[in-house]
């Protein structure tokens, strides 16, 4: 049976959908704060869809392993920031979406996975999670981003590659996601697929159908809302006086990566250390290898001004270098607090560069 706290966080999470929807089309507009009280209650209820979906993946957790739950709740999480960069582009938001999407791996691999290792550290002392499949992850994001980087040093460097943008971008979003069908693959076939043994010590324990169809239902939910948070999202930048990069790299990302923000940390909090890195890193991956491909492809066919990979070269320093020092934390299996202080400091020296614009 669902909880009563979940019920509550449901019950809350639907008015929220109800009043954003209902400003959205009537077009009812407070003074002073209107834009942004649309945006606002868009992204709470992005947060309270995120929470529900973060329950029911560690509810999913209970039937499968870390692996195969870190792939569905990654694929799961990147559907709202999926919807947002769709519509967003289709906006002409393009500086918007490449600091969104650069925003939501820095996020994971600084920001949330530095907090998970200070709250699972502060807790647990050292955190200890599996090397091998953790090794791989870090090892594909590395690569992926040198991918991703390598178009904005042709362009920059005026090589003659540089000048076909629509071209190369293709040629790297297929390659991505040749890597992202051959991982996946190998999580679904090498990972942990018997039953976590503390399954049966667990208390209010949801039946599968349950945990997927409340899945599906805040993934449709999402779609929604991911709609009217873009349609809220200039009006609320101008009022803000902020600029698209910022916004993108550090509020719509985040937004974006609510789910992650909430079962990732609470994961670490328990001790279930594999689980949460794989949920994190994977989430970082999914982005890199399909995300960011999809969304390259798409916006051949959904008109207006192409995505390609080319992107201001101090977002390409700052990510390289983000998912470099990543690797190197955790590449032993091992992490503590102060390996999480330091990718939580990185993550905020980064976002104050670009608060200026």
């Amino acid at each position: 049976m669902i909880e009563q706290k979940i019920k509550t966080i449901m019950i809350a999470t639907s008015a929220l959908i109800f009043a954003a929807a209902l400003l959205h089309y009537t077009g009812i507009s407070f003074p002073i704060i209107g834009p942004i009280l649309n945006f606002i209650l868009c992204a709470l209820a992005l947060a309270g869809i995120a929470h529900i979906i973060g329950h029911s993946t560690e509810q999913l957790g209970n039937y499968l392993g870390a692996g195969i739950t870190g792939v569905i709740q990654a694929a799961v999480a990147s559907l709202p920031e999926l919807f947002v960069c769709l519509f967003s582009l289709k906006a002409g938001l393009v500086a918007l979406v490449q600091a969104s999407l650069i925003g939501s791996i820095l996020g994971n691999v600084l920001m949330l996975l530095g907090l998970a290792f200070i709250v699972g550290g502060k807790k647990h002392g050292v955190l200890i999670f599996e090397k091998q499949s953790t090794r791989m992850i870090s090892t594909l994001l590395l690569l992926a981003v040198s991918a991703l980087v390598l178009p904005t040093l042709a362009q920059e460097l005026h090589l003659p590659a540089g000048s076909h943008e629509k071209q190369l971008a293709t040629v790297c979003a297929i390659v991505l996601l040749f890597v992202f069908i051959v991982h996946t693959n190998a999580m679904l076939t090498q990972g942990q697929r018997s039953m976590p043994t503390d399954v049966h010590e667990m208390h209010d324990i949801w039946p599968l159908a349950t945990a997927t169809n409340i899945m599906i239902g805040c993934s449709v939910g999402a779609a929604f809302v991911s709609y009217w948070f873009v349609d809220a999202l200039q009006p609320a930048i101008d009022k803000l006086g902020i600029s698209q990069t910022f916004a993108g790299l550090v509020i719509v990302s985040n937004a974006g990566n609510a789910v992650e923000n909430v079962v990732g940390v609470k994961l670490a909090a328990q001790g279930k250390s594999d689980f949460a890195v794989s949920i994190i890193l994977n989430s970082a991956l999914q982005i890199a290898v399909a995300l960011i491909p999809i969304l390259v492809l798409a916006s051949f066919v959904i008109g207006g001004e192409p995505f390609t990979l080319a992107i201001p070269p101090i977002l390409a320093v700052a990510l390289f270098l983000s998912v470099l020092v990543v690797t190197v934390v955790t590449v032993d299996g091992h992490a503590d607090m102060v390996d999480g202080a330091a990718l939580f400091g990185l993550y905020v020296i980064i976002a104050a560069i670009f608060w200026w614009g």
